[in-house]
């Protein structure tokens, strides 16, 4: 069993997704020593266990302690009951045998089942923590504290914050579903983007309570679409409640309310960046009505120029991070943009994510080096294709012809819109997947109850769809 799916079975036993620290600070001690600590946080997972999804020991107030302090960790963590989760906070980061004498400290000496792991050296710096997949972490990504601004909002190339980057490439190293991300509650709208970008990763989020943060706030912009995927850790409102096992049950409930209180998932709504993506492309002249023919000679109502994208370079940005959290679940060793609407977003996101990027040529040259397939790669490597729209799927197959005369493989094609004209379909016949940003109907759907376009502009293009179709890429 993974460590999410022991989580995740917590969680749905226990009704519960509450975390309890448990930080013998010295001012809940009265001033004493290992032993106090050890007693402190036995009674403390005593009074909580029933309310608990997981317990989450501070490993500086224990460190601090010397060697009894280190036992007493032990023990602490050895009187978690079975079934029960424990997060070892201990922010972790060093490389190659340090890292591995690190994972063994937390994992076979102390007995956690998870830790906190600082993302800054990379992911060598991490593996030692992820080869096994009971054992998981949690990657520092937007922590609760004000500083965390000072390096973790800079701002990289492609136009997203430092933070956003460390979401998505953690979505890319959770390979066997063991790790997640520390988000602060006390960045909210942080916590939105974060949950947009890595949708499936389970959250710590630190600070409700002592720090501030907003509960329904944090449970609004960090719960996953099903309910789960976030925790909310606390320690001083237990330590310092009178009794921390009614403290405990009223914390998990108001939780819990929070959650009821959320408006189920639409199929066809939108919501936050994706929101906002399908706005610009309408603002930035990208959709247009009216009488336009395609590629295949068909008449359509309306037209998707996502070649203006290149135009408009914070709409690129956004238009290039959509695509993120759908090649974050793909295997791949390339990018493969296809031109030419899809060459800038597929230079966007290269930058974005660091993947080194080809692109097959639309025709072959009769002079120079005579590339069908242009950039470096190697025979035998996937690659995943990128485009701008998918209609009938024609020019994918095209593309996918030229990659595989030069040895190269192609399973998934990712594109920003779905014109739902039977691509998909044609692609699966051919053992391609076909993922897809928006599709068309979602977006008139989205346009026309915001009053963006017209009833009648919305409906010719949903009558398009149910009938005829439409031709092209």
């Amino acid at each position: 069993m993974s460590f999410f799916s022991f989580l995740t079975s917590r969680a749905l036993a226990a009704e519960s997704l509450l975390c309890v620290g448990l930080d013998p600070h010295p001012e809940f001690l009265g001033g004493g020593g290992a032993a106090s600590a050890r007693e402190y946080c036995l009674r403390l997972i005593e009074a909580t266990a029933d309310e608990a999804c997981a317990f989450k020991p501070n490993s500086a107030f224990f460190e601090a302690l010397g060697a009894a302090g280190m036992e007493a960790l032990e023990a602490i963590i050895r009187a978690v009951p079975a079934g029960l989760p424990v997060i070892l906070d201990a922010k972790r980061g060093d490389i190659s045998s340090t890292a591995e004498a690190y994972a063994r400290a937390a994992f076979e000496r102390l007995g956690a089942h998870a830790v906190t792991l600082s993302p800054y050296l990379g992911l060598d710096s991490l593996a030692p923590f992820l080869a096994d997949p009971e054992r998981g972490a949690f990657l520092l990504c937007k922590t609760s504290n004000p500083g965390s601004q000072d390096l973790q909002d800079l701002t990289l190339s492609g136009g997203e914050p430092l933070f956003l980057r460390v979401a998505r490439q953690a979505a890319a190293w959770n390979r066997a579903d063991n790790l997640g991300l520390v988000v602060g509650a006390t960045h909210p709208e942080a916590l939105t983007m974060v949950r947009e970008a890595a949708p499936e990763l389970w959250i710590l989020a630190p600070g409700v309570g002592a720090q501030g943060a907003d509960l329904e706030k944090a449970v609004r912009a960090g719960l996953r679409a099903d309910g789960l995927g976030l925790l909310i850790p606390t320690s001083r409102a237990l330590a310092r409640a009178e009794d921390p096992k009614r403290e405990a049950r009223a914390l998990r409930l108001a939780i819990n309310t929070a959650r009821e209180a959320l408006p189920a998932a639409s199929g066809h709504a939108l919501s936050g960046a994706r929101a906002r993506l399908a706005d610009g492309l309408l603002e930035a002249g990208c959709v247009r009505f009216g009488s336009f023919t395609l590629k295949s000679g068909v008449v359509s109502p309306i037209y998707l120029d996502l070649r203006r994208l290149a135009s408009y370079p914070g709409l690129l940005a956004q238009a290039a991070a959509a695509y993120l959290p759908l090649l974050s679940n793909l295997a791949y060793d390339r990018l493969a943009p296809l031109p030419y609407a899809a060459l800038p977003i597929g230079t966007v996101i290269s930058q974005q994510t660091g993947r080194p990027m080809v692109y097959p040529r639309k025709e072959v040259k009769e002079y120079g080096t005579k590339a069908e397939v242009e950039g470096e790669y190697h025979e035998g490597e996937t690659v995943v294709l990128l485009d701008d729209v998918a209609t009938t799927g024609g020019s994918k197959f095209e593309a996918i012809d030229r990659l595989e005369a030069v040895g190269l493989r192609a399973h998934d094609v990712v594109v920003l819109v779905d014109r739902l004209s039977g691509a998909a379909e044609a692609l699966a016949r051919a053992g391609v997947r076909l993922h897809a940003v928006f599709t068309l109907a979602e977006l008139i759907e989205y346009w026309h109850s915001r009053g963006s376009i017209t009833a009648e502009q919305a409906g010719a293009v949903r009558r398009f769809l149910a009938g005829e179709g439409s031709g092209g890429g």
